[in-house]
C-alpha cells in the first residue's frame, strides 16, 4: 500500500469537516509580481484579527482584503520552515529533521534540487532576498546569490542584534553578520533591522524594471529576540506590565508598519494592482521572549499546535483574482508554497526532486476542495526517545514525531512543553500547565473539534491510532538520514576578517 493509499484509508475513519466555498473567479493574471513576507517567531495570538491586545492594523486590513489561512502549518523552528518553503520538500527528505542550522555547522539546504527562487527566475522573474537567510552559508554555494536570487541584503544566521547586526560566536564574542550581495555591509550600526530591511525592500521596488515580474522574499527578523525596539513603538503598550511582552508587542507593531510601508511603495510605483502578497510566520511564538500562542497549546520548538499552527494570509491588488474576505479552513502546509507560486508564475516543476508540497492556488482563491488530505509535521530520529514502544510491528512511539491526517493529529515521543499560556495582559485566563509530560508518549486529537488539544482520544480510538502509526512508519521509510554535523572551529569569524560568512572555500558537489 502506498503512502497516499494508506492516508486515504485512515481518512475513511473520520468525518470531513471542511466545507467547500462557492467557486469564484478562476485563474490569476499572467505572471503577477510575488511578494512573500516571512516574519520570525510571531505567535498565533499576536495579531489583531486573532483578538490580540497588540495592534496590527495593516496586517488586519491586508488579510481582510484577501484570504486568511486558519488551518495553515509551518515548522516548530525557523530553518526547517525556510527549507520547506524554498524546496517544497519535507525536512525528512532534506535531512534536516533534527533542529535548526547552527551558525557554526557546515550544513545548509541541500543543493540537489532548485529553490523557489531558482524556479521563479527560470520563469522570467527578477528575484530579490531581503532580511534573514538561515539556510546555510558555510560554502559560497549556499549563499542567497547562489540559490536563485539576483540580489541579496541581510544576515545569514539565526538571530542577531537589531541595532548592531552582530551575531555571537562563543564566550560572548560578537561579529558582524550583514551582507550586501555577498559582501560585508558596514555602516548600518544603530539602524534597527526592521527599518533597515524595509528601506532596502522599498529601494528594490523603486528600482524594479517592469519589463519583468518581481519576486521579493522579505524575511524580517522581528519580532524575534533580542527585544530591542524604539520607544515610540513600545510606548503604546505601557499598560502591559510584563517588560518582555511590552517590548515584543512594540516589535510586532514596528513590523506591521514596515509591511504598510512596503505595500505603499508597491502602490506608489504602479506594481500593487498586479501583485500577489503572501504573509507567513516561521513558527509559533516564544513565551519566554514575549510571544504568545493562546489558546493553542505549547510554543516554539514544540510539536503542539502552538509551535506549528502558523499565522498566514494571501492578499494583493485588483488584478489578482480571488474570493476576498474569506477565512480558508482547509489544510495547508508551508511546503505548498513552492508548487503554488511556481504555478501562479506559469513556471515548470521540471528538474525538482519529488515534492511534498501541493498546488493550493485554486483552493485558496476559489474555495474548491484542497488536494491536501494529510501532512507530516516531523519525524526526528535523533531526538532523545521517550517512554516505551507501545505497539509491535509499526512506528516506534518513543520517537519524536507528529502527523496530521484529515481531522486527526497523532503525536509520539516527546513533543516538547505542552502548557497553555495566556498573554500576561489577559487577566481573565489562567495558565494551564502540561501535566502529561513525564508519562505519555502517544496522543491522538481531533484538532478540528479540539484545536486546543485538550482531549486525548488515543485510548478510545485504537483502530485510528494503529492506522496512523502504520502511515508514519510508511512515511518514515522514505526519509533520508538526518544530517546534524558538529560545529566547525573554522567557522570562527576571527579567521575571516571579523565577519560571519562562508569558511569552506572549495567547491564540491553534495
Amino acid at each position: 500500500m502506498t503512502v497516499q493509499q494508506l492516508a486515504l484509508a485512515v481518512l475513511t475513519l473520520s468525518v470531513a469537516h471542511n466545507v467547500e466555498s462557492t467557486p469564484g473567479r478562476p485563474g490569476i493574471s499572467p505572471r503577477p509580481n510575488i511578494v512573500f513576507i516571512l516574519v520570525d517567531d510571531l505567535g498565533f495570538h499576536d495579531v489583531g484579527y486573532h483578538g490580540s491586545r497588540i495592534r496590527t492594523p495593516h496586517l488586519d486590513q491586508l488579510s481582510a482584503d484577501g484570504v486568511r489561512l486558519e488551518n495553515y502549518y509551518v515548522q516548530p523552528m525557523c530553518s526547517p520552515t525556510r527549507c520547506q518553503l524554498m524546496s517544497g520538500r519535507y525536512q525528512i527528505h532534506n535531512g534536516i529533521q533534527h533542529g535548526l542550522f547552527g551558525d557554526e555547522q557546515p550544513t545548509g539546504l541541500p543543493l540537489d534540487s532548485p529553490t523557489l527562487a531558482d524556479k521563479l527566475r527560470e520563469s522570467g522573474y527578477a528575484t530579490h532576498q531581503v532580511g534573514k537567510w538561515h539556510l546555510g552559508f558555510y560554502k559560497q554555494e549556499y549563499m542567497p546569490n547562489s540559490r536563485g536570487f539576483d540580489s541579496s541584503f541581510g544576515f545569514l544566521g539565526g538571530h542577531e542584534g537589531h541595532y548592531d547586526h552582530k551575531m555571537t560566536f562563543k564566550h560572548g564574542r560578537k561579529f558582524l553578520d550583514l551582507r550586501d550581495n555577498g559582501q560585508p555591509a558596514t555602516g548600518q550600526d544603530g539602524h534597527h533591522s526592521t527599518y533597515m530591511y524595509t528601506h532596502r525592500a522599498v529601494e528594490v521596488i523603486r528600482a524594479h524594471n517592469k519589463s519583468k515580474p518581481l519576486f521579493l522574499y522579505m524575511a524580517y527578523q522581528a519580532p524575534h529576540n533580542p527585544l530591542e525596539v524604539p520607544e515610540v513603538f513600545e510606548k503604546p503598550y505601557q499598560d502591559i506590565h510584563d517588560t518582555d511582552r511590552r517590548k515584543y508587542a512594540g516589535l510586532v507593531s514596528m513590523m506591521d508598519e514596515g509591511v504598510a510601508n512596503l505595500t505603499q511603495a508597491l502602490r506608489d510605483n504602479g506594481l500593487w494592482d498586479n501583485t500577489l502578497l503572501v504573509f507567513s510566520t516561521d513558527n509559533g511564538g516564544t513565551i519566554y521572549y514575549g510571544g504568545n500562542n493562546y489558546p493553542l497549546r505549547g510554543w516554539k520548538f514544540s510539536l503542539w499546535e502552538g509551535g506549528i499552527r502558523g499565522i498566514g494570509f494571501v492578499s494583493g491588488g485588483k488584478n489578482i483574482s480571488m474570493d476576498r474576505g474569506v477565512v480558508h479552513k482547509q489544510l495547508m502546509h508551508v511546503s505548498d508554497w513552492f508548487p503554488t507560486l511556481v504555478g501562479v508564475a506559469g513556471g515548470s516543476l521540471n528538474g525538482t526532486k519529488p515534492l511534498d508540497g501541493v498546488d493550493q492556488w485554486k483552493s485558496i482563491s476559489t474555495g474548491v476542495q484542497t488536494p491536501r488530505k494529510w501532512l507530516l509535521h516531523n519525524i526526528d530520529s535523533l531526538y532523545k526517545k521517550k517512554g516505551r514502544k507501545l505497539f509491535p510491528h509499526t512506528f516506534d512511539t518513543r520517537i519524536r514525531a507528529a502527523i496530521r491526517v484529515g481531522n486527526y493529529k497523532l503525536i509520539t515521543g516527546d513533543p516538547g512543553n505542552g502548557s497553555w499560556i495566556p498573554p500576561p495582559e489577559m487577566k481573565s485566563a489562567l495558565a494551564k500547565v502540561d501535566t502529561e509530560k513525564a508519562k505519555n508518549n502517544l496522543w491522538l486529537f481531533n484538532v478540528v473539534d479540539d484545536p486546543e488539544e485538550k482531549y486525548d482520544l488515543s485510548k478510545n480510538q485504537p483502530e485510528i491510532v494503529r492506522k496512523i502509526l502504520d502511515l508514519l512508519a510508511k512515511v518514515n521509510s522514505t526519509a533520508v538520514p538526518a544530517f546534524f554535523p558538529p560545529s566547525d572551529p573554522q567557522s570562527n569569524p576571527e579567521l575571516h576578517g571579523g565577519v560571519w560568512g562562508p569558511w569552506e572555500k572549495n567547491v564540491t558537489v553534495d
